[in-house]
């Protein structure tokens, strides 16, 4: 009886170190961020970080990169949610992650589309949709390029959030346009223009003729007129 015993505590004892390494193997990953566990209000750690520092590249304000989800991370989140169409609970779950470009690991640029994400297509997606509502399909390509072409050249940022948040750039964004629905075939253009397409053949500024009352845009040189849009370097 007693070396059967002895057999079943030690029976009980491996079984229970077993189910402690995994708590700890779990808690580890958890804390990692390696499990892309849901973070919301409360959370903390270098996931935390990372959705930080990717909502202010694309212009919201979780407050400092702090590694802390508090109410300025959690406001910002349901920000972008409502912005990209998802569930607002101001949690970052697998959804909020991709979006944002965050999935397997995180980064902005963890999409397949020359480096840019998912979230960067639908954003520049938004920017072109606003900024050429009514021109043709050639029309909106040409104006995600212009963002590109910014992108590459010296005098402007050299990030997509960067450029289409550049104070003063588009208009958009401060009357309201940008949250006007997405036209279908921006996200093609986004694709496009992403991808290298340029039909302006390298302009980094474009305007409407008819409606521009900025007179230092009328001294760039014109190289392409694409529908009412005029595109200059």
């Amino acid at each position: 009886m007693k070396i059967e015993k002895k057999k079943f505590l030690i029976f009980v004892w491996r079984v229970g170190l077993i189910i402690l390494v995994n708590l700890m193997i779990i808690a580890m990953l958890l804390n990692s961020g390696g499990a892309h566990a849901l973070s919301k209000y409360g959370s903390t750690g270098s996931e935390v970080t990372q959705i930080q520092q990717r909502l202010q590249e694309l212009g919201y304000d979780p407050g400092a990169a702090d590694g802390i989800y508090g109410t300025r991370t959690k406001n910002a989140i349901i920000c972008f949610q409502r912005d990209y169409g998802l569930s607002d609970d101001g949690i970052a779950g697998p959804k909020t992650l991709a979006a944002l470009g965050l999935t397997g690991g995180g980064g902005s640029g963890g999409g397949s589309y020359g480096g840019f994400s998912e979230s960067d297509v639908q954003l520049l997606a938004k920017i072109i949709s606003a900024e050429s509502r009514g021109e043709p399909y050639q029309g909106q390509v040409a104006v995600g390029a212009v963002i590109m072409n910014r992108i590459a050249h010296p005098s402007f940022p050299n990030t997509l959030s960067g450029v289409i948040y550049q104070e003063g750039a588009f208009s958009c964004l401060y009357d309201g346009g940008i949250n006007a629905p997405v036209a279908d075939s921006a996200y093609q253009a986004a694709r496009e223009a992403i991808n290298g397409s340029d039909p302006t053949g390298g302009a980094i500024y474009y305007y409407n003729p008819a409606k521009t009352t900025n007179k230092w845009i009328w001294s760039r040189q014109v190289i392409a007129v694409i529908g009412a849009h005029n595109f200059a370097i």
